[in-house]
């Protein structure tokens, strides 16, 4: 577990974002991704008939629509205790392999940091 207080301000920004996105929402997670450039993009997780997305998948395809070519870190906020695969697919896709993605509760604290890809 790591304090949110002990995080890089740029990370604790993009948690922070994260968990704004899902309480805004009312939704079940909240995520959001920094590109190479500082930019970042929030999203929370899409449920629709036709369309189901996670919110970080969503984050990424945001990033990728807006012309970002790579991430510098990403944020969850989910009762989740892991991340599907799928999601850190989606990140190492844009990022790489080895870019950061921090998993927190809703109050924020980060519970685990993994590598995607």
């Amino acid at each position: 577990m790591t304090e949110s207080n002990a995080l890089d301000p740029e990370d604790r920004k993009i948690v922070t974002l994260a968990r704004s996105a899902r309480a805004r929402n009312a939704v079940p997670e909240g995520a959001a991704v920094r590109d190479d450039t500082g930019r970042t993009y929030v999203a929370g997780s899409v449920d629709l008939a036709s369309l189901k997305l996670s919110a970080l998948r969503t984050a990424v395809a945001m990033a990728v629509a807006s012309g970002a070519t790579s991430l510098e870190a990403a944020a969850v906020v989910s009762e989740a205790e892991s991340l599907p695969e799928e999601d850190l697919a989606a990140v190492a896709d844009l990022g790489g392999a080895g870019t950061p993605v921090l998993l927190a509760a809703p109050d924020g604290t980060v519970r685990v940091t993994v590598s995607a890809g």
